[in-house]
């Protein structure tokens, strides 16, 4: 059910006035000197998951879509910056500890497969014996095994769960084609076998190719930028606070940065072409990673996010939509708030159950994998 907001910029306003002093109360001052640290990766998995969840409130959940704004119109940066961390990771990952591709997959898969299907037990129960909702018995099949062939996000048992097909494809192809000495030309040829099947546009993926038309060139991406970095003769990374000259010239980029991620955020391009969507997304994306390795503090707060972004990915959309508790009975500002709240403390289960399955049926797997 849509839901409407009285009041949609208003209440915007008031969530805004709580959540930004929210935000910086928890900033602390930035102690190393990585480029991708792990404290910053887990802020972009922050701002990455609370701009997917923001969208999916202003542009889906509600009907007035000022509720929010502007916060709700990155959604698609924040499905290319998950992409673009798991194409970094991965390669960060396999550069530092080689792993045969068997052991790859041991270890990657199942980790990506565990939450999912702990929440597909969980929704397909739900919706079973709490709202009457039967599934095919080939469509709940298919959903188990990760493959996800529409995203609609008002019938789909899990409508975000379209990312987990395409980060599977990586996943999969990804120690088939990865070159510890060149991973240049494994970003390269990861792009062309994804600019291929966009390009063949295969039926059985008709439905989200269209997602999959604007976010192909993230993962590769992610790759290319690892490589360079490990290429680089700056010792423990580049610390991009200290290589800029002048406390002037720190602002000005500061500045620049800021008004160029607001421009490209708004001028997304969406509804227009698909390339320039992609490529003002990924314009956007990249102001924005490097706004935050300039930045001089960490938001502890966006750590706790993406601390748990995974599973709060999977858990969010179904409960707003189809078990909403607090948006009903609540101003949405307060609604918002309440389902982040809430949103951290699922996330915190489901990743503890995770872990604790993870340890009890395979203890020789590590209990943090990059997403």
């Amino acid at each position: 059910m849509i839901l409407s907001v009285s009041n949609p910029v208003q209440s915007t306003w008031i969530f805004l006035v709580i959540f930004l002093p929210a935000l910086f109360i928890f900033a602390r001052r930035k102690t190393d000197n990585q480029v991708f640290s792990i404290t910053t990766t887990q802020e972009f998995k922050g701002l990455a998951i609370l701009m997917v969840v923001f969208s999916h409130v202003g542009y889906f959940l509600v009907s007035d879509h000022q509720f929010l704004f502007p916060l709700s119109i990155a959604a698609g940066v924040g499905v290319n910056l998950f992409l673009f961390l798991s194409g970094y990771g991965l390669t960060v990952s396999s550069q530092n500890k080689p792993q045969t591709i068997p052991n790859f997959y041991h270890r990657r898969l199942i980790k990506l497969f565990l939450p999912v299907w702990i929440v597909l037990a969980i929704f397909f129960s739900l919706d079973f014996f709490v709202l009457h909702l039967s599934y095919a018995g080939q469509y709940i099949a298919q959903s188990f095994l990760g493959y996800f062939p529409s995203a609609d996000l008002y019938h789909d048992i899990n409508s975000p769960l379209w990312y987990f097909t395409a980060i599977l494809f990586y996943y999969l192809v990804f120690p088939l084609v990865y070159s510890r000495r060149r991973p240049w030309l494994s970003a390269l040829i990861i792009y062309f076998i994804s600019y291929s099947i966009v390009w063949w546009q295969p039926a059985f993926l008709q439905n989200v190719m269209g997602l999959y038309q604007v976010h192909f060139a993230a993962f590769p991406l992610g790759i290319t930028v690892a490589w360079l970095l490990s290429k680089s003769t700056w010792p423990a990374g580049l610390n991009l606070r200290k290589s800029i000259v002048g406390r002037i010239g720190y602002y000005a980029l500061f500045v620049a940065l800021l008004i160029l991620v607001g421009y490209t955020a708004y001028y997304s391009g969406v509804g227009g072409s698909l390339v320039k969507e992609q490529v003002t997304s990924l314009i956007t994306m990249s102001a924005v990673l490097l706004l935050f390795l300039i930045k001089k503090f960490k938001l502890n707060l966006l750590v706790w996010f993406g601390t748990f972004s995974y599973e709060i990915y999977l858990l969010h959309w179904p409960l707003m939509y189809r078990y909403d508790i607090f948006f009903t009975y609540l101003p949405a500002w307060l609604a918002v708030i309440l389902y982040l709240i809430m949103f951290l403390g699922l996330g915190w289960l489901l990743h503890r159950l995770t872990t604790w399955l993870s340890g009890k049926f395979m203890p020789n797997l590590s209990s943090k994998v990059i997403h």
